[in-house]
């Protein structure tokens, strides 16, 4: 059974860092692009950072320069290292294959992790 666990989130002020973690289970992810996606409340889903099965990596305009996502692959977990946080990064962030995952015709996401971010 696949699952995406993520974690590491929680409330921070502004000019912070935090580090979430997504441990995957159910297969094995190296060959699958990976990224890490956020949803602030009202707004749609967006890709914050992605990650290839070569270590390529892409980011958000919004994200750049303050994220950096990494993969370890001997533990199938992907990390997003996130600095200098703003209010507007508060959201639930998901990891997930790039793109996500389909099980039964429909996508899966895991729970989620909260960041908040104080101003």
């Amino acid at each position: 059974q696949v699952q995406l666990v993520e974690s590491g989130g929680g409330l921070v002020q502004a000019g912070g860092s935090l580090r979430l973690s997504c441990a995957a289970s159910g297969r094995t992810f190296s060959s699958y692009a990976m990224g890490w996606f956020r949803q602030a409340p009202g707004k749609e889903r967006e890709r914050v950072a992605r990650i290839t099965d070569g270590g390529s990596t892409d980011y958000a305009a919004s994200a750049k320069g303050r994220f950096t996502i990494f993969r370890d692959n001997a533990k199938n977990t992907v990390y997003l290292f996130m600095n200098s946080l703003e209010f507007d990064d508060t959201a639930v962030y998901y990891c997930n294959t790039d793109p996500p995952l389909r099980i039964n015709s429909r996508q899966y996401w895991g729970q989620g992790t909260q960041v908040t971010v104080s101003s």
